[in-house]
C-alpha cells in the first residue's frame, strides 16, 4: 500500500513478541470487562505468583499495568504499528 513494502508477517514476530502481544490483548479484553487488576495479574500470571501482601510495589503489578497500556496503545491504531517493519515500540 502505498508503495511500502509489507511488513513482517504475524509467525515471522519472535516468539517473546506475540507472547507480549497477546497478554496486553487478554489484559485489555480483562479491563474493558472491569476486572479488576488484580485478577488480570491472576489470570496473566497465575494466582500463586500474585502476593496477598506490598502488591502495591510487586513487579507484577507494574507489569500488568504495562500490558494493559499496551493493549490501550494497540486499540487506538497501534495494531497498524505491528504490520511495520523495523518498529519495536508497541
Amino acid at each position: 500500500m502505498n508503495g511500502r513494502a509489507p511488513g513482517p508477517g504475524f509467525h515471522q514476530l519472535s516468539k517473546q513478541r506475540r507472547d507480549r502481544l497477546r497478554a496486553a490483548i487478554r489484559a485489555l479484553d480483562a479491563h474493558g470487562a472491569r476486572a479488576s487488576y488484580r485478577v488480570i495479574a491472576e489470570v496473566l500470571f497465575g494466582k500463586k505468583r500474585v502476593p496477598d501482601r506490598a502488591w502495591k510495589t510487586h513487579d507484577l503489578r507494574n507489569r500488568r499495568i504495562r500490558l494493559v497500556q499496551a493493549g490501550l496503545a494497540l486499540m487506538r491504531d497501534g495494531y497498524r504499528k505491528i504490520l511495520r517493519p523495523g518498529r519495536r515500540d508497541v
